[in-house]
């Protein structure tokens, strides 16, 4: 995990988000508790998450994928997070609910294919952005150079996050 955080701020340092050493501590690793953290992981920094909006750099190294899930409606009866992804950096595959893409031009994972069935593919490159709305089922993957992506979005809650995988702990 120091690896990938290391590996990480690199990333983030290579296109120009400095970040202090106080800031780097704080960098997340996701394996998503599937032990294929290269494979499918998720490696994070967050600037603010306050009650009301959450901004953060999501580094995805090359092919690596974010699982399928979705954010769903709070117990107290607001929605769930709405996101918006900005491409930093690299090409991001984000795959949302919608009408299937015919040729998608990633797969998923194959051992955890049956897990993803957001199937409308949206091709990120640097400059482009995406938001998606609350309580949709999406997933997305790096290309071969790898992805950075900047997150601005209503509070985030990872707790409540459902993913489609039941074996995912997050």
């Amino acid at each position: 995990m120091e690896t990938a955080k290391q590996k990480t701020r690199e990333a983030l340092e290579e296109q120009g988000f400095l970040l202090t050493d106080q800031e780097a501590d704080t960098i997340e690793v996701a394996d998503f508790g599937l032990g294929r953290l290269e494979q499918s992981g998720l490696q994070l920094f967050t600037y603010i998450n306050s009650p009301r909006y959450c901004a953060k750099e999501l580094v995805l190294f090359p092919n690596q994928t974010c699982p399928e899930h979705k954010h769903p409606p709070r117990p107290d009866g607001t929605p769930g997070k709405e996101e918006t992804f900005r491409c930093r950096f690299g090409c991001v595959h984000l795959f949302v609910e919608g009408e299937a893409t015919d040729d998608p031009s990633v797969d998923p994972p194959a051992e955890d294919a049956a897990y993803y069935t957001a199937a409308q593919e949206i091709v990120l490159l640097p400059g482009e952005q995406y938001t998606i709305p609350p309580n949709t089922r999406h997933w997305f993957q790096a290309g071969p150079q790898g992805a950075i992506i900047s997150e601005f979005s209503s509070h985030s809650d990872d707790a409540s996050d459902i993913f489609t995988d039941p074996r995912i702990t997050r």
